[in-house]
């Protein structure tokens, strides 16, 4: 068997197949134990299963490594992965390391791991993909890059010095708002809080957002006022309402002060609606329009990259004013009906005015049982004289009705081994 060798970054988010083609999962990185004098040995696998629960999968276990895929013998323990003393994950833990080149020719950080099979169908740590200090003083410029072998460098810390979480950072570029969530919560805390100072705030809001409320709350005390101002601005309305909702009153005045003050005004808005209420689990952000709008005005607000799928089933039609609270609320025109219509059409000629809507003030079982009932994904939500004051979308009730540790509830799971390896 000739040599093959795979780099980490890219392994990480490939899906895991049994023999017999069904996905068990997918890489969420790679497990190392240090050698004295030989490169480290992969022992195994972290495997994201549905549940979003990461179990270990030995690389005994593993077939085959493909462009894009794991194929293993079908056996996984779905016991929880915990790390073992000696063990070392490469993308927690291993990138964003300094090195030193033992030939005396400088430092390099660690960007990428190259993990090779050998002969005896061995897993070790190959090549190391270096990046060296930059050597223009641009702020935009990057050192040369390089790859060396891991008997060509060695690590000497200075005490207290903090690793490098730009790589880790760029590596995590791709995952999806739920899953960065669940990888961040799962690294070590002080690299957690290192990689969410790194993490652009737009990237980190859309982290947070899928994370438990305690979790939320503890990351932007760790960053201090001025950031988590600046991260809940860039949060959805509702969610920087919950996460506040945790904080004692004077903090999180603090924190809506210095907020910018259009945010800042919706969140307090929906501070003063119950938790269990139509207010309490709205968004004051949907799209609203007149009905002198056309199919194409609406079509063209709901392409919008940043808009949430949910908000973007359908559009509002009010009288003036257009922004929440609105004037009275005339009715509803969902997306796939409009598709129906041709561009120049107006709004008010196809607007649906049966369709229901929730008072402020009702309860979330009411919520649920109209969402339930008429099969929406959206269900405005209106005050006394019926003026629009937001939208509940199916997401917001189920992350109310969902158990409070959904995200880390096992769920449904894979075959089981009598042991971890």
């Amino acid at each position: 068997m000739s040599t093959q060798r795979v780099f980490v970054a890219r392994l990480v988010g490939c899906a895991v197949f049994d023999p017999a083609g069904d996905r068990l999962g997918k890489v969420r990185d790679v497990v190392v134990i240090f050698r004295k004098d030989d490169p480290p040995r992969v022992v195994g696998l972290v495997v994201e299963i549905p549940g979003r629960r990461h179990v270990f999968l030995s690389i005994g276990r593993v077939t085959s490594i493909a462009t894009g895929q794991v194929i293993t013998t079908g056996l996984i323990n779905v016991r929880r992965f915990q790390q073992r003393g000696g063990e070392v994950r490469v993308m927690a833990e291993l990138l964003g390391r300094k090195v030193y080149f033992r030939d005396g020719s400088g430092e390099g950080v660690i960007e990428d791991v190259a993990i090779e099979r050998n002969r005896l169908g061995e897993w070790d740590i190959g090549q190391l993909f270096l990046r060296r200090p930059k050597t223009s003083a641009s702020p935009f410029a990057k050192g040369p890059t390089t790859f060396a072998q891991w008997r060509d460098v060695r690590e000497q810390q200075t005490p207290g010095e903090a690793q490098s979480a730009e790589q880790l950072v760029a590596s995590y570029s791709e995952l999806k708002p739920a899953d960065l969530a669940n990888t961040l919560l799962d690294l070590p805390e002080e690299r957690l809080l290192e990689v969410a100072e790194e993490l652009p705030d737009g990237r980190l809001a859309d982290a947070l957002e899928e994370m438990p409320e305690d979790d939320q709350v503890h990351i932007l005390e760790a960053l201090g006022d001025e950031r988590a101002a600046d991260i809940l601005d860039q949060m959805e309305p509702d969610d920087a309402a919950d996460v506040l909702a945790q904080l004692p009153e004077q903090q999180r005045e603090e924190l809506l002060e210095l907020m910018e003050p259009e945010e800042a005004e919706d969140v307090r808005e929906l501070l003063k609606y119950g938790p269990d209420t139509a207010g309490g689990l709205m968004t004051s952000e949907p799209i609203v329009l007149s009905a002198d709008a056309t199919v194409a005005e609406a079509l063209a607000l709901i392409r919008r990259h940043e808009l949430h799928p949910a908000l973007a089933a359908a559009v509002f039609v009010t009288l003036p004013p257009y922004e929440t609270p609105t004037g009275r609320l005339l009715g509803t025109v969902h997306f796939q009906r409009m598709l129906r219509y041709p561009p120049h059409e107006r709004l008010g000629a196809i607007i649906d005015d049966t369709a229901d809507a929730v008072p402020v003030t009702g309860s979330a079982a009411e919520v649920a049982r109209l969402l339930a009932s008429y099969n929406l994904v959206s269900l405005p939500v209106v005050d006394a004289a019926h003026r629009l004051v937001g939208v509940v979308s199916v997401d917001d009730v189920l992350d109310y009705l969902l158990p409070e540790d959904w995200r880390s509830n096992d769920g449904e799971q894979a075959p089981a081994t009598a042991g971890r390896r």
